[in-house]
């Protein structure tokens, strides 16, 4: 069945545009509250990102659950994957995140975590969509869900992002530099990379619920590269808005993406006899990734781009680390989702373990020219289908005679058509790119 709210990482959109609404927030609750209710005992957990409709939303989401019978646990700003593993660990039935990411303030949005932690099956999902539909009751008062608040959320997932980490572990001489993005990892990250001995400079860590992903964090590197040239730093760490990717600026002020974190990280359980399987990527990841695991003997298989599916691969392959350039990286031997610490801090002990600058670390991965142009569309048009577009695509992957390749996608959670163009020559690549996004934007005009 095709779902009607839930895309490929939970709902969102614009605050005030349906269905990011407070009314819509409170059916979500209700639904998922009997949702889950209908499969026994029923306890919850609520966390959020920094942005100002977090607590409108929090209010709606807690009332509609409260209705269906579920007892709310309120865990306040904490990075998603922090409320994966809360859930996990407070054996609840499921752990709702209102968060958009690393979009701007004026989005929102809702995750869902399964009691495991984990994404929820599409038949949960379906279960929700379908109580959306129904009348909304309510419960006998006596019946009515409680809530709580758990006030050391914080530190008990300080102590759980330092448990990945071998208790020797001191980074004691290590100056970096952290760019939380006015987020959810305002916190939590600086206290875990402070407790283990680095010396830390922290940037965008006042949040005031507008400021969130602005001008700053994962998506806007400039301030952090610029911090780790004046502070002469070791690196630097960028965090998006709710704390599940991350992306780094080596100590010349180079930005390093996820792909190049993922074959830090897998190189090392390699080297290490650790690594069980091989590495999951996406679509997007870059060629160099593949042919540099490749030299290694690690295998490589690409899912479709979103974490959800990169999580789906490593279960199908029983495997423990994947992500995407974008800087989800999931180390399942840890955790079990994308864990923007937790990937930070396995590339530093990576690090550490080679006695390399992650510029020197870097190397071993050549990547091929890469140009990604996003073209946003609206309408029911689908461009990525549309004859005249997939007759070009054909066209140019054919112009590149196995020299490259291209890849149209329409984005998961906005309306935007990602064209991307890879190969061996950069000024090719990004002719290409730039004609097959004109078309696009001619086609949807």
């Amino acid at each position: 069945m095709t779902k009607k709210y839930f895309g490929t990482d939970g709902i969102r959109g614009r605050v005030g545009v349906y269905p990011i609404t407070p009314d819509f927030m409170l059916k979500l609750g209700w639904a998922a509250g009997m949702a889950f209710r209908s499969m026994g005992a029923c306890r919850i957990l609520v966390g959020k990102d920094t942005r100002i409709s977090g607590y409108m939303f929090e209010s709606a989401l807690e009332a509609g659950l409260s209705a269906a019978g579920a007892d709310v646990m309120l865990l306040g700003p904490m990075p998603t994957p922090a409320i994966a593993y809360l859930t996990r660990t407070f054996h609840a039935e499921a752990g709702i995140v209102i968060s958009a990411s690393h979009n701007p303030h004026d989005d929102n949005g809702i995750k869902f975590f399964s009691g495991e932690g984990t994404k929820l099956p599409d038949e949960v999902e379906l279960m929700i969509e379908e109580l959306l539909d129904a009348p909304m009751t309510v419960v006998d008062s006596d019946k009515l869900g409680k809530v709580s608040r758990i006030n050391d959320a914080s530190g008990r997932y300080i102590e759980f992002c330092k448990s990945s980490v071998p208790t020797s572990t001191n980074f004691s001489g290590l100056k970096i530099v952290i760019d939380c993005a006015h987020g959810a990892t305002y916190k939590v990250a600086p206290s875990v990379f402070k407790e283990l001995g680095a010396n830390v400079t922290v940037l965008s860590a006042q949040p005031n619920g507008l400021n969130i992903n602005d001008n700053c964090g994962s998506t806007h590197m400039g301030s952090l590269q610029a911090a780790v040239l004046s502070e002469k730093a070791d690196l630097g760490i960028a965090f998006d808005g709710d704390g599940d990717r991350v992306l780094m600026v080596d100590h010349t002020g180079a930005i390093v993406d996820g792909d190049e974190l993922l074959f830090i990280i897998a190189r090392d359980l390699h080297e290490r006899g650790k690594l069980q399987g091989g590495v999951v990527g996406t679509l997007m990841s870059n060629l160099g990734l593949e042919l540099a695991l490749a030299d290694l003997g690690i295998p490589f298989v690409r899912a479709n781009v979103g974490d959800r599916y990169v999580i789906a691969s490593l279960q199908e392959h029983d495997w423990q680390v994947g992500g995407e350039n974008s800087g989800h990286i999931v180390c399942f031997q840890h955790t079990t989702t994308g864990d923007a610490i937790i990937a930070a801090l396995q590339v530093l002990l990576a690090l550490r373990r080679r006695g390399e600058g992650l510029a020197q670390s870097r190397q071993a991965l050549r990547k091929c020219p890469q140009v990604l142009l996003n073209v946003r569309f609206a309408g029911g048009v689908n461009p990525v289908e549309h004859p005249a577009i997939k007759e070009a695509c054909a066209r140019v992957t054919e112009a590149m005679k196995g020299r490259g390749r291209v890849l149209l996608r329409k984005s998961g959670t906005e309306p935007l058509v990602r064209v991307m163009v890879e190969g061996d020559d950069e000024k090719m690549v990004r002719g290409y790119a730039e004609e097959l996004a004109k078309l696009v934007s001619e086609v949807c005009a």
